[in-house]
Protein backbone atom coordinates (compact mmCIF):
# COMPACT_ATOMS: atom_id res chain seq x y z
CA UNK A 1 0.00 0.00 0.00
CA UNK A 2 2.97 2.69 1.03
CA UNK A 3 4.53 1.97 -2.45
CA UNK A 4 1.06 2.55 -4.34
CA UNK A 5 0.63 5.77 -2.59
CA UNK A 6 4.22 6.92 -3.36
CA UNK A 7 3.89 5.61 -7.02
CA UNK A 8 0.72 7.50 -6.97
CA UNK A 9 2.12 10.57 -5.68
CA UNK A 10 4.59 11.04 -7.74
CA UNK A 11 4.85 14.15 -10.33
CA UNK A 12 4.29 13.87 -13.61
CA UNK A 13 7.54 14.88 -14.67
CA UNK A 14 9.19 12.17 -12.05
CA UNK A 15 6.49 9.43 -13.50
CA UNK A 16 7.92 10.37 -17.21
CA UNK A 17 11.57 10.43 -16.38
CA UNK A 18 11.17 6.35 -14.81
CA UNK A 19 9.34 5.50 -17.92
CA UNK A 20 12.07 6.45 -19.90
CA UNK A 21 14.76 5.14 -18.02
CA UNK A 22 13.39 1.60 -17.93
CA UNK A 23 12.49 1.65 -21.97
CA UNK A 24 15.90 2.70 -23.44
CA UNK A 25 14.38 2.35 -26.83
CA UNK A 26 11.92 4.42 -26.11
CA UNK A 27 14.45 7.34 -25.30
CA UNK A 28 16.28 6.53 -27.70
CA UNK A 29 13.07 7.28 -30.28
CA UNK A 30 12.48 10.11 -28.35
CA UNK A 31 15.82 12.20 -28.75
CA UNK A 32 16.45 11.23 -32.27
CA UNK A 33 12.54 12.39 -33.38
CA UNK A 34 13.73 16.09 -33.60
CA UNK A 35 16.90 15.64 -35.64
CA UNK A 36 14.83 13.41 -37.90
CA UNK A 37 12.21 15.94 -38.52
CA UNK A 38 14.62 18.60 -39.04
CA UNK A 39 16.35 16.83 -41.42
CA UNK A 40 13.28 14.98 -43.36
CA UNK A 41 11.37 17.98 -43.64
CA UNK A 42 14.18 20.90 -44.35
CA UNK A 43 16.75 18.99 -46.22
CA UNK A 44 14.94 15.85 -47.49
CA UNK A 45 12.17 18.24 -48.24
CA UNK A 46 13.98 20.78 -49.95
CA UNK A 47 15.91 17.89 -52.02
CA UNK A 48 11.99 16.84 -53.61
CA UNK A 49 11.43 20.58 -54.05
CA UNK A 50 14.41 20.72 -56.32
CA UNK A 51 13.59 17.96 -57.90
CA UNK A 52 10.06 18.28 -58.55
CA UNK A 53 11.01 21.89 -59.55
CA UNK A 54 13.17 20.43 -62.08
CA UNK A 55 10.54 19.01 -64.56
CA UNK A 56 8.72 22.67 -64.45
CA UNK A 57 9.13 25.06 -67.29
CA UNK A 58 9.16 29.23 -67.71
CA UNK A 59 7.03 32.00 -69.85
CA UNK A 60 9.45 32.45 -72.60
CA UNK A 61 8.35 36.39 -72.58
CA UNK A 62 7.95 36.98 -69.02
CA UNK A 63 10.30 33.79 -67.38
CA UNK A 64 7.40 32.95 -64.81
CA UNK A 65 7.70 29.55 -63.93
CA UNK A 66 5.10 27.55 -65.36
CA UNK A 67 3.78 24.26 -63.06
CA UNK A 68 3.95 22.03 -66.35
CA UNK A 69 5.49 18.56 -66.65
CA UNK A 70 8.04 18.50 -69.05
CA UNK A 71 11.36 17.16 -69.36
CA UNK A 72 12.95 20.00 -71.83
CA UNK A 73 15.28 20.89 -68.95
CA UNK A 74 17.17 17.45 -68.86
CA UNK A 75 17.00 16.66 -72.20
CA UNK A 76 19.18 20.27 -73.00
CA UNK A 77 21.74 19.74 -70.48
CA UNK A 78 22.60 16.34 -72.23
CA UNK A 79 22.51 17.73 -76.30
CA UNK A 80 23.42 21.49 -75.09
CA UNK A 81 27.47 21.25 -75.64
CA UNK A 82 27.95 24.55 -72.85
CA UNK A 83 26.10 22.42 -70.62
CA UNK A 84 28.42 19.46 -71.11
CA UNK A 85 31.70 20.97 -71.28
CA UNK A 86 30.47 22.66 -67.67
CA UNK A 87 29.62 19.63 -65.97
CA UNK A 88 32.51 17.41 -67.22
CA UNK A 89 34.56 20.50 -66.48
CA UNK A 90 33.35 20.46 -63.00
CA UNK A 91 33.71 16.50 -62.41
CA UNK A 92 37.43 17.06 -63.82
CA UNK A 93 37.94 19.69 -61.13
CA UNK A 94 36.88 18.24 -58.44
CA UNK A 95 39.10 15.13 -59.21
CA UNK A 96 41.75 17.28 -59.83
CA UNK A 97 41.37 18.77 -56.36
CA UNK A 98 40.50 16.07 -54.69
CA UNK A 99 43.91 14.09 -56.20
CA UNK A 100 46.28 17.01 -55.29
CA UNK A 101 44.87 16.94 -51.35
CA UNK A 102 45.49 13.55 -51.62
CA UNK A 103 49.21 13.38 -52.63
CA UNK A 104 49.74 16.88 -50.10
CA UNK A 105 47.75 15.44 -47.46
CA UNK A 106 49.79 11.96 -46.97
CA UNK A 107 53.05 13.09 -46.59
CA UNK A 108 51.97 15.67 -44.04
CA UNK A 109 49.76 13.50 -42.59
CA UNK A 110 52.67 10.54 -42.29
CA UNK A 111 54.60 13.41 -40.31
CA UNK A 112 52.38 14.29 -38.05
CA UNK A 113 51.48 11.28 -37.22
CA UNK A 114 54.40 8.91 -37.21
CA UNK A 115 56.86 11.33 -37.53
CA UNK A 116 56.75 14.13 -34.84
CA UNK A 117 57.19 13.74 -31.51
CA UNK A 118 54.25 12.51 -29.51
CA UNK A 119 54.15 16.45 -27.58
CA UNK A 120 54.36 18.02 -30.84
CA UNK A 121 51.58 16.46 -32.45
CA UNK A 122 48.39 17.82 -30.75
CA UNK A 123 49.53 21.10 -31.85
CA UNK A 124 50.33 19.91 -35.40
CA UNK A 125 46.82 19.20 -35.86
CA UNK A 126 45.47 22.25 -34.21
CA UNK A 127 47.84 23.77 -36.81
CA UNK A 128 46.05 22.34 -39.16
CA UNK A 129 42.75 23.05 -38.31
CA UNK A 130 43.32 26.55 -37.60
CA UNK A 131 42.85 27.40 -41.44
CA UNK A 132 39.45 26.48 -41.11
CA UNK A 133 38.93 29.02 -38.45
CA UNK A 134 39.45 31.59 -41.01
CA UNK A 135 36.74 33.25 -42.99
CA UNK A 136 36.06 31.21 -46.33
CA UNK A 137 35.87 34.65 -48.60
CA UNK A 138 38.66 35.82 -46.55
CA UNK A 139 40.91 33.38 -47.36
CA UNK A 140 39.45 33.17 -51.27
CA UNK A 141 40.49 37.19 -51.56
CA UNK A 142 44.08 36.13 -50.02
CA UNK A 143 44.77 33.93 -52.80
CA UNK A 144 42.98 36.38 -55.12
CA UNK A 145 45.63 38.96 -53.99
CA UNK A 146 48.45 36.02 -54.15
CA UNK A 147 47.45 34.99 -57.35
CA UNK A 148 46.82 38.25 -59.23
CA UNK A 149 49.07 40.40 -61.62
CA UNK A 150 52.61 41.68 -59.86
CA UNK A 151 51.55 39.38 -56.78
CA UNK A 152 52.81 37.05 -54.49
CA UNK A 153 52.87 34.62 -57.50
CA UNK A 154 54.70 36.26 -59.43
CA UNK A 155 57.16 37.82 -57.59
CA UNK A 156 58.38 34.18 -56.18
CA UNK A 157 58.39 32.74 -59.69
CA UNK A 158 60.28 36.15 -61.50
CA UNK A 159 63.98 35.06 -60.84
CA UNK A 160 63.04 31.57 -62.81
CA UNK A 161 61.53 33.63 -65.61
CA UNK A 162 58.32 32.08 -65.01
CA UNK A 163 55.02 34.07 -64.19
CA UNK A 164 52.31 32.89 -61.80
CA UNK A 165 49.02 31.06 -63.06
CA UNK A 166 47.31 34.34 -63.05
CA UNK A 167 43.02 34.03 -62.72
CA UNK A 168 41.39 31.04 -64.67
CA UNK A 169 40.94 27.51 -64.00
CA UNK A 170 44.29 26.49 -62.38
CA UNK A 171 43.88 29.12 -60.10
CA UNK A 172 40.63 27.80 -58.93
CA UNK A 173 41.92 24.19 -58.54
CA UNK A 174 44.71 25.83 -56.26
CA UNK A 175 42.76 27.67 -54.46
CA UNK A 176 40.34 24.92 -53.74
CA UNK A 177 42.84 22.41 -53.42
CA UNK A 178 43.95 24.64 -50.22
CA UNK A 179 40.88 25.29 -48.94
CA UNK A 180 39.37 21.64 -48.76
CA UNK A 181 43.15 20.17 -47.21
CA UNK A 182 42.36 19.59 -43.79
CA UNK A 183 39.28 17.34 -44.49
CA UNK A 184 42.15 15.08 -46.13
CA UNK A 185 44.54 15.77 -43.95
CA UNK A 186 42.70 14.32 -40.90
CA UNK A 187 41.22 11.51 -41.93
CA UNK A 188 44.56 9.97 -42.96
CA UNK A 189 46.26 10.86 -39.76
CA UNK A 190 44.39 9.17 -37.85
CA UNK A 191 44.31 6.15 -39.83
CA UNK A 192 48.26 6.36 -39.80
CA UNK A 193 47.92 6.94 -36.09
CA UNK A 194 46.49 3.69 -35.63
CA UNK A 195 48.43 1.83 -38.09
CA UNK A 196 50.11 -0.76 -35.73
CA UNK A 197 54.39 -0.27 -35.67
CA UNK A 198 55.15 -3.90 -35.51
CA UNK A 199 53.64 -4.05 -39.36
CA UNK A 200 56.46 -1.86 -40.41
CA UNK A 201 58.97 -3.45 -38.50
CA UNK A 202 57.83 -6.70 -39.59
CA UNK A 203 57.87 -5.51 -43.24
CA UNK A 204 61.61 -4.46 -42.66
CA UNK A 205 62.79 -7.31 -41.03
CA UNK A 206 61.60 -9.50 -44.56
CA UNK A 207 63.57 -7.65 -46.34
CA UNK A 208 61.18 -5.25 -47.59
CA UNK A 209 62.19 -1.20 -49.01
CA UNK A 210 59.89 1.76 -48.20
CA UNK A 211 58.28 1.61 -51.30
CA UNK A 212 57.27 -2.28 -50.95
CA UNK A 213 56.24 -1.58 -47.94
CA UNK A 214 53.96 1.30 -48.49
CA UNK A 215 52.57 -0.32 -51.77
CA UNK A 216 51.65 -3.33 -49.21
CA UNK A 217 51.95 -2.55 -45.66
CA UNK A 218 51.00 1.26 -45.48
CA UNK A 219 48.22 2.19 -48.39
CA UNK A 220 45.71 -0.84 -48.07
CA UNK A 221 45.33 0.27 -44.59
CA UNK A 222 45.31 3.92 -44.89
CA UNK A 223 42.92 3.91 -48.34
CA UNK A 224 39.72 3.82 -46.51
CA UNK A 225 40.68 6.55 -45.10
CA UNK A 226 42.03 8.53 -48.03
CA UNK A 227 38.29 7.90 -49.71
CA UNK A 228 36.92 9.26 -47.03
CA UNK A 229 38.51 11.99 -47.29
CA UNK A 230 37.80 12.14 -50.74
CA UNK A 231 34.41 12.51 -50.23
CA UNK A 232 34.49 15.71 -48.52
CA UNK A 233 36.78 16.86 -51.43
CA UNK A 234 35.21 15.79 -53.89
CA UNK A 235 31.81 17.19 -52.95
CA UNK A 236 32.52 20.59 -52.03
CA UNK A 237 34.21 21.27 -54.80
CA UNK A 238 31.44 20.41 -56.93
CA UNK A 239 29.39 22.19 -55.23
CA UNK A 240 31.50 25.38 -55.11
CA UNK A 241 30.61 28.18 -57.35
CA UNK A 242 32.68 31.42 -54.98
CA UNK A 243 35.93 30.50 -55.77
CA UNK A 244 35.46 29.83 -59.17
CA UNK A 245 33.87 33.54 -59.64
CA UNK A 246 36.48 35.25 -57.46
CA UNK A 247 39.89 33.71 -59.09
CA UNK A 248 38.62 31.89 -61.46
CA UNK A 249 38.25 34.25 -64.42
CA UNK A 250 35.95 33.78 -67.03
CA UNK A 251 35.81 29.46 -65.69
CA UNK A 252 32.22 28.66 -65.48
CA UNK A 253 31.33 25.46 -63.94
CA UNK A 254 28.02 24.26 -62.41
CA UNK A 255 27.74 26.63 -59.19
CA UNK A 256 27.64 29.37 -61.69
CA UNK A 257 25.23 28.28 -64.03
CA UNK A 258 23.16 27.47 -61.54
CA UNK A 259 23.61 31.15 -59.52
CA UNK A 260 23.14 32.87 -62.75
CA UNK A 261 20.07 30.99 -63.94
CA UNK A 262 18.10 31.04 -60.11
CA UNK A 263 16.24 34.05 -61.28
CA UNK A 264 15.70 34.02 -65.16
CA UNK A 265 15.09 30.43 -65.50
CA UNK A 266 14.52 28.53 -61.81
CA UNK A 267 13.55 25.54 -63.59
CA UNK A 268 17.08 25.27 -65.51
CA UNK A 269 18.78 25.88 -62.79
CA UNK A 270 16.92 22.99 -60.44
CA UNK A 271 17.69 21.06 -62.74
CA UNK A 272 21.34 21.67 -63.31
CA UNK A 273 21.40 21.85 -59.41
CA UNK A 274 20.28 17.88 -59.89
CA UNK A 275 23.58 16.72 -61.53
CA UNK A 276 25.85 17.65 -58.41
CA UNK A 277 23.31 15.82 -56.26
CA UNK A 278 23.51 12.24 -58.81
CA UNK A 279 27.00 12.74 -59.60
CA UNK A 280 27.88 13.13 -55.33
CA UNK A 281 25.62 9.86 -54.55
CA UNK A 282 26.55 7.36 -56.87
CA UNK A 283 30.59 8.35 -56.16
CA UNK A 284 29.60 8.14 -52.31
CA UNK A 285 28.40 4.09 -53.40
CA UNK A 286 31.24 3.59 -55.68
CA UNK A 287 33.51 5.13 -52.12
CA UNK A 288 31.19 2.50 -49.63
CA UNK A 289 32.86 -0.34 -51.37
CA UNK A 290 36.53 0.64 -49.99
CA UNK A 291 35.42 1.14 -46.53
CA UNK A 292 35.35 5.04 -46.57
CA UNK A 293 32.08 5.60 -44.94
CA UNK A 294 33.16 3.66 -42.03
CA UNK A 295 35.80 5.67 -41.45
CA UNK A 296 33.86 9.23 -41.16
Amino acid sequence: MTSTAQVAGRSPVRRLAGTLHRHSRLRLSLLLTAPLLWLAVLYLGSLAVLFVSAFWTTNSFTSEVVKVWSTDNFHALFTTPVFRQVILRSIGVALAVTALCAVIAFPVAFYTARIAQPKWRPLLVVAILTPLWASYLVKVYAWRLILSQGGLADWMLEPFGLNGPGFGLPAAVIALTYLWLPYMILPIHAALEQLPANLLDASADLGGRPVRTFRSVVLPMVLPAVAAGSVFTFSLSLGDYITVQIVGGKTQLIGNLVYSNIELNLPMAAALGTVPVVVIVLYLLAMRRTGALSSL
